[in-house]
């Protein structure tokens, strides 16, 4: 049987900046911190109560004896100008279902590999099947900073993952990094809808990824929506003031599948965009949209253009009036009184 060493390096080896094997057991601190939070924000009860389950994955995998935790560094990739302030970076270079990136292959090499050495495994490759942010700090792969991400030496641009192994082999990770500063307040006060409240606290139903993502499904009535901004899916207003992050981007390396899109994305052009296009090209790489409500990619960048209004959006917020999913024409009917008002 292959050692923990030679895992960790394995995973490193086909593509992932760091890698750690930690025990079932050190999850069970999650549940914890989980509750406080509900108890912290108790409106968002419902949509963190099925989070429980993550902690103890022994419940539904008993064979499972450790965790082996990978995060993979995005900020190499270079993100087209036009798409920077409307798409968070997290989302445009989510690998989880574009085949065409790194992180994919780097992911299904890995998982081959385990299989390969004969563990039995479980993962999943969308949202994890433990916490992950908690795992990867039990690892030893970073901490958690004020704004809730968690951060390596390269900051926060990390996507986590974590597979279930029927071996106890353990493998902790050490760092060097220096807590976040009593004093600092900067991803709070950068916080555009105040979700960020206090250190280490963030509520969910508020934040911006939320509302343009899982929420906001009638932006019209949405009491923050203009404290949204220019943003039409995710939100990286916390993570672009962090000092820790300040030399943490690199774009160094061009992203294939965003150099395709990209000319494809501006607030007139989502606006104007054929359903068939949403549909097909965008929505593979922003799914957390439903692909069936496609329109909402619309809805958002109208509520982006109400927040950032130049003349020049007019004619396109007028033709939006004629589109053909209801939720488009109300949202654009609304931008359009709105702005003739002003």
């Amino acid at each position: 049987m292959i050692t923990a060493e030679e895992l960790v390096n394995q995973a490193i080896n086909l593509g992932y900046d760091k890698c750690g094997i930690i025990p079932l057991d050190a999850l069970s601190g999650y549940t914890e911190k989980l509750t406080k939070r509900i108890l912290r924000f108790p409106e968002t009860t419902g949509r963190y109560q099925k989070l429980f389950q993550l902690a103890n994955p022994k419940e539904s995998f008993p064979w499972a004896k450790a965790v082996v935790v990978c995060s993979f560094y995005y900020g190499k990739y270079r993100i087209p100008q036009n798409l920077q302030g409307y798409i968070a970076r997290y989302y445009l270079t989510d690998s989880r279902k574009n085949t065409l990136t790194e992180g994919y292959q780097t992911s299904v090499d890995f998982e081959r590999f385990l299989c390969s050495q004969g563990f039995q495994i479980a993962f999943d490759r969308d949202f994890g099947i433990v916490p992950l942010r908690w795992a990867a700090v039990e690892a030893g792969l970073g901490i958690f900073r004020k704004n809730n991400f968690f951060y390596t030496e390269k900051g926060s641009w990390q996507h986590i993952e974590a597979f279930l192994i029927d071996q106890p082999l353990v493998y902790q990770n050490t760092h060097s990094l220096r807590p976040c500063s009593n004093a600092c307040t900067l991803c709070a006060t950068a916080c555009p809808t105040a979700s960020l409240c206090a250190p280490y606290a963030m509520n969910r139903n508020t934040c911006i990824s939320d509302l343009t993502t899982w929420s906001g499904w009638d932006l019209d009535k949405e009491p923050l929506n203009k404290m949204m901004g220019d943003w039409i899916y995710g939100c990286d207003a916390c993570q672009d003031v962090c000092p820790y992050n300040k030399h943490a981007w690199t774009g160094e390396k061009e992203s294939k599948s965003l150099e395709m899109i990209a000319p494809g994305i501006s607030l007139i052009k989502l606006i104007e965009a054929e359903y068939s296009w949403l549909e097909q090209v965008l929505n593979p790489l922003l799914w957390y949209i439903p692909k069936n409500k496609c329109w909402r990619y619309k809805t958002n960048a109208l509520n982006a253009m109400r927040n950032s209004w130049k003349p020049e959006y007019m004619p396109a917020v007028r033709r939006a009036c004629q589109d053909e999913k209801a939720q488009v024409r109300r949202m654009a009917r609304w931008v359009s009184n709105l702005v003739s008002q002003e």
